[in-house]
């Protein structure tokens, strides 16, 4: 047992945020998201569930420990809605306000078009999937510095 770990942190997580390296991607993502697939390219080459939370609050709990990029323009990466690119949905504000809330100011977070996405979540270190029920809670997070 740890303290000031929180528990949806498990120790699979654990292992593979602490094997990852500045620049390296995160992909964080829905329970609709083909996760199994893409996990197949990545490093870590498979899903680290985490059962039983929604995004926002598998967010907190990550961003706690998680330093994002501060070398990049925009350290996040989110799914831009299918037929309307400038939609911004219930995920996206979530994610903006808990990554700006976690980096003590503004955090930059690029749209990108699904195929664009699922490319990109390809080339990420892991594939990390929560319970949520989305729609669009799919994000790549870069790793910084501490």
């Amino acid at each position: 047992m740890l303290k000031h770990i929180d528990p949806l942190l498990s120790a699979e997580l654990l292992f593979v945020l602490k094997s990852m390296g500045h620049g390296d991607d995160l992909l964080i993502c829905d329970c609709n998201h083909p996760a199994a697939s893409i996990a197949k390219h990545t490093v870590h080459g498979r899903v680290v569930p985490i059962f039983g939370s929604d995004l926002p609050t598998f967010s907190r709990a990550l961003l706690r420990h998680f330093p994002l990029d501060t070398f990049v323009e925009e350290p996040i990466f989110r799914m831009e809605v299918v037929g309307d690119a400038l939609k911004i949905e219930d995920a996206h504000r979530s994610m903006q306000e808990i990554a700006d809330n976690a980096n003590g100011g503004p955090v930059k977070i690029k749209p990108l078009e699904r195929f664009a996405f699922y490319e990109a979540a390809r080339k990420s270190f892991a594939v990390v999937q929560t319970t949520d029920k989305g729609p669009y809670g799919c994000f790549i997070l870069r790793m910084g510095v501490l």
